[in-house]
């Protein structure tokens, strides 16, 4: 996160910088109450082929809540079937390039994004509210994540709110024990949604769930005929589970996912420090941190966002989403323990000039 580098200390290291001083002042702008703040939200939708994406994200136009949704479709095929089915439910409808959200598709897709709000702002489409993706089957949801950590301009405009994973009840289990695409998409969801249950085994589905648990801390959800409650997706995302400390979750597929609490608020400076070295260090292995931070400069919490080395810049909010005030960081990584990243951080908070002792940790 050292690219986001921002001076909290003033030269004589008598307190915050006079470029920050006054009531609403904060070291990283002005505070929001949302992480998002005016911004456009966007809703990824991703998940293997065949598991529902399409139905779902139907169910959720035809609702009043889905109103005002523009669609973006990324589908994998020469003729845009899935493109063809949701023009029938919004009235903004966009066919993105054959394959997956990477490369010239991402391109692609940041151009979409900026065409739609020129054209939002002139009139030349009706209104939104909302953008939803519907990526491939065969997509890896990172580009996407990457996209929006990049592209500052896009950043001004709009907000990647949430990924939301599909999973059917059927097929998922073999598919993320066989494919790579369909855990990275569980590994990195904010939300999950379970589909086609009434097709499957109760027992069936226990497992499955069982196997999601293993990979992501992400509320889930069921779907009953294709349908959920709205708000799972469209509104700002739920509160963290209140169990953080979820141990290290080492995986045979490579990916482990973990949590850190810090029980004291911590200076700017530790926090990015740390991350500095861990993504110096380790950067293409660290597919995802997310979490709120308690920064001792800040009154409110520090709302981060990382994929692998970038970092998306970060946001202090006005007010504490629940009563736990701790710093929450998730982390989904290619083989890093816990106990390495918080042996890290807890050098870098006690040892001025480099914690070369969990350098070595890490590697």
């Amino acid at each position: 996160m050292s690219q986001h580098r921002v001076p909290l200390i003033s030269p004589s290291g008598s307190g915050p910088s006079s470029l920050f001083a006054g009531q609403d002042a904060s070291p990283f702008g002005r505070r929001q109450r949302r992480a998002r703040g005016p911004r456009l939200p966007v809703i990824a939708v991703t998940g293997f082929l065949g598991s529902g994406k399409t139905t779902l994200i139907r169910a959720l136009l035809a609702r009043p809540e889905g109103a005002n949704t523009a669609v973006v479709v990324n589908e994998f095929g020469e003729i845009g079937i899935d493109q063809a089915l949701l023009r029938s439910s919004s009235d903004i409808t966009v066919l993105l390039g054959n394959g997956c959200l990477c490369c010239n598709v991402r391109t692609d897709l940041q151009e979409t994004l900026r065409t739609l709000f020129a054209d939002r702002a002139r009139g030349a489409v009706p209104s939104f509210e909302r953008v939803i993706i519907e990526t491939s089957g065969l997509a890896d949801p990172g580009p996407v994540l990457q996209t929006f950590a990049t592209d500052r301009a896009l950043g001004r405009e709009f907000h990647l709110q949430a990924l939301v994973t599909v999973v059917d009840c059927v097929n998922g289990r073999g598919n993320i024990e066989r494919m790579p695409e369909a855990r990275k998409q569980v590994a990195l969801a904010d939300r999950i949604i379970l589909t086609k249950s009434d097709l499957a085994d109760p027992a069936a589905v226990q497992r499955l769930t069982a196997q999601i648990a293993a990979l992501s801390a992400a509320p889930l959800v069921t779907a009953e005929h294709g349908a959920i409650a709205p708000e799972f997706v469209f509104d700002d995302p739920p509160a963290p589970r209140r169990r953080f400390d979820l141990g290290d979750a080492a995986h045979s597929h490579g990916l482990d996912s973990f949590s850190l609490i810090f029980e004291q608020p911590m200076p700017w400076e530790v926090f990015e420090q740390a991350m500095a070295v861990l993504t110096a260090l380790r950067g293409p292995d660290l597919l995802r941190v997310k979490g709120i931070v308690a920064i001792s400069e800040c009154r409110g919490p520090v709302v981060v966002h990382a994929v692998q080395h970038l970092a998306h810049p970060p946001v202090e909010l006005e007010d504490w989403p629940d009563a736990d005030h701790r710093s929450r960081l998730v982390f989904v990584a290619h083989g890093l323990s816990r106990a390495a990243v918080s042996a890290l951080f807890a050098a870098v908070q006690s040892i001025a000039g480099g914690p070369d002792e969990a350098r070595r940790d890490l590697y």
